[in-house]
């Protein structure tokens, strides 16, 4: 093709791709299959990459995520984003309808979906999206339009070229991304998100795009704060014209005239709360004429044009069956509460999570209890009270099990947490973390050993431990799906190149609780071979400096479980060596320098990404200061990134310190 027929190509492919986005997220009636939609994606990558003369911002393929981010700009509105009154019970909510009706003479309402996720606004010049922001404190807010352009429900380019129009959005992330999200970070050893809400303001605010992209957040439109080029004169009208334009929202044609009508609308909305495949804490009251709306105005800090009516968390009674334990993917042994079924939100709940035995006695729960649940964030069904009242003396005390119920390996608690966990490396339950954990980057750097690849492994009986990793045949491994013999023998030389990882690597690889990469180093430095560390006992290794009383107890309880010396006769058998030592780092390319560690890191714990500066001659600080060379950005970045912002210190990205020690 020429360059005129390959930008007529990429024309081609872009509008089709907006339509079928539109189609599937949007009006959630896909034209064509996921197949087809992902081929045509791929193709425009193609295409984009080897002509990058014809790239564009709204391009379709935006929306894995662009290049990482400084800082976010500011960005005042000129249409104030104003929050809502909020009313608890229906009292209230009718003394709104008569500050209404005495200064209007008649109005109708509508009632709608309170969101429970990040308020933002949208911006487009004719018709294409121009900027996105968060509402702030409602007079300013921070430019986050990469992370917007993420979201597939997003449109980068109306349906109709409208002069200027400026709407308003709740970005959320639905409840089976949510789950998702919070299994894939305990797999990390990562605090899961506490509800959808949270999850969702922390990946918008993200410096990294891509880490917004994979979060699969959504948004519904409820609201036109500016508009030209259109007249409409209600908010139903409103809503259509949206709808019109390729905005995702909850369309609602219901008119209420009279307040009491609204207030069934709450009461059923409240009813298929539970069946949403979202959140939402209360429903919203509106005035539905425009020009009612202007002459009601606001005060200074609400519109008095609407009332967010704030559902009760709903709570039940019922009873405790039993008390058992789970065991984790990171080896917490949680005790979950097997309950007299009950509905509760929209569904039946029979378990409910006690967290700890901390929380059991504190609320003095007993198995045969009579208990009041309730699902905290409308996900996760909880114990919040004992009813003291109907104990009969047949309640029995709980005690958590000293041994795994998966593997049988000794249950610790260790001090300073609440949480007890299995010491066991075989343990079932931890076995997918465990080898995701040993074939990583920072431990045994085995390539090709993805997580489906691990996955296939073990459901196929191929391997039970990551020792077995080094047994397995070629032709075991090139009948897995998508791999085929050369892969087999990229695996099989992958692991063969692992045999002579560093001692430290297989520290690393063993994931002992407390020691990371850079304390492995300092082991390995102290115990030449593993046999040597094994035989060590608590006074020995607090000899080292960097080695405290809680990384000593944790290495000593871990040699001394059988299965775990198992495991390493095992690599042995298998050819690993186990006392190669460290050798001397001549890379100084941090001499000098100090960064500042904040927010969670994918990639690294903070110990792991501490040693690495600290390998190439640099420092780590607690806090910022206009010393700071470098503050490593993760999510949920805090005080610290604003303290950064404010001083002009050089902020970086995951991705961009992982280039800097390439």
């Amino acid at each position: 093709m020429d360059k005129i027929e390959i930008k007529q190509r990429i024309d081609e492919l872009r509008s089709q791709l907006e339509y079928h986005s539109r189609q599937y997220y949007v009006y959630d009636a896909p034209e064509i299959s996921d197949f087809e939609y992902d081929r045509m994606m791929r193709e425009l990558e193609t295409l984009e990459q080897a002509n990058p003369e014809f790239a564009s911002p709204l391009s379709p393929t935006v929306r894995v995520g662009g290049a990482v981010l400084d800082k976010f700009d500011s960005v005042t509105h000129t249409v104030r984003m104003e929050s809502l009154q909020d009313a608890f019970d229906f009292d209230e909510v009718r003394e709104f309808d008569k500050r209404v009706h005495a200064a209007v003479d008649s109005c109708s309402y509508v009632v709608e979906h309170k969101i429970d996720g990040l308020s933002v606004s949208l911006e487009y010049r004719n018709g294409e999206f121009v900027r996105g922001s968060t509402r702030g404190d409602g007079t300013v807010g921070e430019d986050v339009s990469e992370n917007i352009k993420t979201i597939a429900s997003v449109p980068l380019r109306l349906t109709k070229p409208i002069p200027y129009i400026e709407v308003r959005g709740e970005v959320y992330m639905p409840r089976d991304s949510f789950l998702r999200l919070n299994e894939l970070r305990e797999e990390r050893e990562e605090q899961p998100f506490a509800n959808p809400r949270n999850a969702a303001a922390g990946s918008l605010r993200q410096l990294d795009p891509k880490i917004a992209a994979e979060r699969k957040l959504d948004i519904f439109v409820f609201n036109i704060q500016q508009l030209e080029g259109e007249e409409i004169i209600s908010h139903i009208e409103g809503l259509h014209l949206l709808k019109e334009l390729g905005f995702k929202t909850i369309l609602n044609d219901k008119i209420f005239n009279d307040i009491n009508s609204a207030i069934d609308e709450i009461n059923r909305i409240a009813d298929e709360r539970g069946s949403l495949p979202f959140d939402i804490d209360g429903a919203v009251i509106k005035v539905n004429e425009l020009d009612l709306r202007r002459e009601l105005g606001s005060t200074s800090k609400f519109p008095k044009w609407a009332i967010a009516y704030k559902y009760p968390a709903e709570r039940q009674k019922t009873k405790i069956n039993d008390i058992i334990v789970q065991v984790g993917r990171t080896g917490a042994v949680t005790p979950l509460a097997i309950l007299e079924p009950v509905r509760i939100a929209g569904s039946t709940v029979s378990r409910a999570t006690l967290h700890n035995s901390d929380y059991i006695a504190e609320k003095d729960i007993k198995i045969g209890d009579t208990v009041i649940i309730e699902k905290a964030g409308d996900i996760i069904p909880a114990v919040v009270e004992v009813v003291l009242g109907e104990r009969d003396g047949t309640q029995k005390e709980f005690k958590m099990p000293k041994t795994c119920p998966a593997c049988g390996a000794e249950v610790v608690r260790e001090d300073g947490e609440a949480a007890y966990r299995c010491t066991g490396i075989n343990c079932p339950a931890q076995r997918m973390r465990h080898i995701i954990h040993f074939v990583s980057r920072n431990a045994m750097d085995i390539d090709g050993l993805g997580s489906a690849v691990i996955e296939q492994l073990l459901n196929n009986g191929l391997i039970e431990t990551a020792a077995d990793l080094y047994f397995l045949r070629k032709e075991d491994i090139a009948a897995l799906d998508k791999m085929g013999e050369k892969s087999a023998e990229n695996l099989l030389d992958a692991l063969e190149r692992s045999k002579t990882n560093k001692l430290s690597r297989v520290i690393t690889a063993l994931g002992i609780r407390h020691i990371g990469e850079k304390a492995a180093k300092v082991l390995s430095k102290s115990y030449t071979s593993m046999d040597l560390l094994m035989s060590a006992d608590k006074d020995d290794l607090m000899q080292i400096n960097e080695i405290g009383e809680t990384m000593a107890e944790s290495i000593v309880s871990f040699f001394d479980e059988a299965q775990n010396r198992a495991f390493i006769k095992r690599l042995e058998d298998a050819g690993v060596s186990l006392d190669i030592p460290e050798d001397d780092n001549t890379d100084d390319r941090f001499a000098g320098m100090t960064f500042v560690l904040t927010g969670t890191l994918s990639g690294y714990t903070r110990n792991e990404a501490s040693a690495i500066i600290e390998n190439f001659g640099g420092k780590t600080s607690s806090s910022v200061s206009k010393k700071t060379n470098y503050v490593l950005a993760g999510e949920e970045a805090g005080s610290k990134l604003e303290k950064a912002q404010k001083l002009g210190v050089k902020i970086i990205s995951e991705q961009q310190f992982g280039e800097m020690i390439l």
